[in-house]
């Protein structure tokens, strides 16, 4: 079996990443759901992906070895934040995050509350938000299903092209 070299890899990192960032924007912009802040802070991997990706398309095979792995770490970090997300939204554990939570607005009068107001509408981490109503499968659950098998494609590159590097 041939497979690609780190140029090509880092160019298909690069492309997976980028795939899921803009559907989770498509989303967001065309489908009108709002992003919860756990859902912001999964998207920062991916763009981690995307750079380490383009570096690794451009230097040599080595140093892109290097940063593929790099890139592996940034997936497997953003499948370890979506199982704090979907834990929260199962309720098995509170979010970790402070804006997740609605604020407290008792005993406050009105300047106070508006002024306590996000500038950006948020949701809750704990509602869970699902593309298609009829799949009972929440968008945490597919990053986690993503993240984890985007890594084990990255872990399976690096590892059967181990031999390659000088």
């Amino acid at each position: 079996m041939i497979l690609p070299g780190s140029r090509t890899a880092g160019l298909s990192a690069a492309a997976a990443a980028g795939a899921a960032l803009g559907l989770a924007i498509a989303v967001e912009r065309f489908g009108g759901l709002v992003p919860c802040p756990l859902c912001l802070l999964e998207r920062w991997p991916y763009r981690v992906v995307i750079i380490l990706g383009l570096i690794a398309a451009a230097v040599p095979r080595h140093a892109g070895r290097w940063l593929l792995r790099l890139a592996l770490v940034a997936t497997l970090a953003d499948a370890g934040l979506a199982v704090t997300h979907v834990g929260v939204e199962q309720h098995a554990w509170p979010s970790p995050l402070p804006e997740c939570a609605a604020p407290n607005l008792s005993g406050l009068g009105i300047a106070e509350r508006l002024a306590a107001m996000p500038l950006r509408p948020s949701k809750p981490c704990e509602d869970a938000t699902y593309l298609m109503p009829a799949l009972p499968v929440s968008m945490a659950a597919m990053n986690l299903i993503y993240a984890l098998g985007f890594s084990a494609l990255l872990a399976i590159y690096l590892w059967r092209t181990k031999g390659d590097e000088p």
